[in-house]
């Protein structure tokens, strides 16, 4: 894998990492991770396809966003990423956050997604998750940064060396980085919850059955509601799932990827 740094036109900059060649596809991690977190699917997806994991802003060598940033303005840093890269359109994957920046991505920037992936996406939290989560963003914002809370939540008793692996990450994520990207999380569930039957690409939506924030009805629901949506659930895995089902995942994304993607679209990016 290649480090990259992308001069965005904002005048920031994004880190990424890059391998192989072919069709272009961008990895979007989740809050507290990096670009490396997508390391399984970068091996076996480099084979045959240009691939990019990029560091989400305020994580890993990316520069943050302003203060106060939305959903929508991680939305627009994508679009500029996609835009230094300089590959026309792109296939894009995302995580958890990155999901929902993914999903902004096909939404608000259509001209530049090929197809659109989006695993363990947040869909329209009930109240109660809604009020859980909210008061982890500001907690996180007063300085409670405890990564023993989402390793709990995102692994299983037989994930040890997986969990120990992102443990390591998270504690070297820039806790103003993590605040920032955890409060437009929270309140992200919903901004593009409407928009679903607007993506008229190919849309892979998939989760774990034991991920209880990312749940399987929320994928299925996401995947109904696009013309071209298909939900995959995998069974037994919770929310750090490309890491600790690699290889299902990434037959997934290889059925994405091999998906055609219909002359009119392609016409509308020419």
């Amino acid at each position: 894998m290649t480090p990259l740094t992308l001069p965005l036109s904002d005048g920031g900059t994004a880190r990424a990492l890059g391998a192989g060649m072919g069709e272009p596809l961008v990895l979007i991690h989740g809050v507290g991770m990096n670009a490396r977190a997508w390391g399984p699917q970068m091996a076996a997806l480099s084979a045959g396809y240009r691939v990019i994991a990029v560091d989400m802003p305020g994580h890993g060598g990316s520069d943050p966003l302003p203060h106060g940033a939305g959903l929508r303005d991680y939305v627009a840093w994508a679009a500029r990423v996609i835009g230094a890269l300089g590959l026309g359109p792109v296939n894009v994957a995302g995580h958890s956050m990155g999901a929902l920046i993914a999903t902004g991505l096909a939404v608000e920037y259509p001209q530049m997604v090929r197809r659109v992936a989006v695993l363990n996406g947040v869909h329209r939290r009930t109240p109660q998750a809604r009020a859980a989560v909210e008061a982890r963003a500001d907690e996180i914002a007063r300085g409670g940064y405890d990564i023993e809370a989402p390793l709990a939540r995102w692994f299983g008793a037989g994930d040890g060396a997986v969990r120990d692996t992102v443990a390591g990450w998270l504690r070297e994520v820039s806790p103003a980085g993590y605040a920032a990207a955890y409060a437009a999380f929270a309140r992200g569930d919903d901004v593009y919850a409407g928009d679903w039957p607007r993506i008229t690409c190919p849309a892979l939506v998939l989760t774990g059955d034991g991920d209880a924030n990312s749940t399987p009805e929320m994928t299925r629901t996401m995947a109904a509601s696009a013309p071209q949506g298909r939900a995959v659930v995998i069974g037994g895995h919770r929310h750090m799932v490309n890491l600790t089902a690699p290889e299902a995942v990434t037959r997934a994304l290889q059925d994405w990827l091999a998906t055609p993607v219909m002359a009119a679209r392609e016409g509308m990016r020419a």
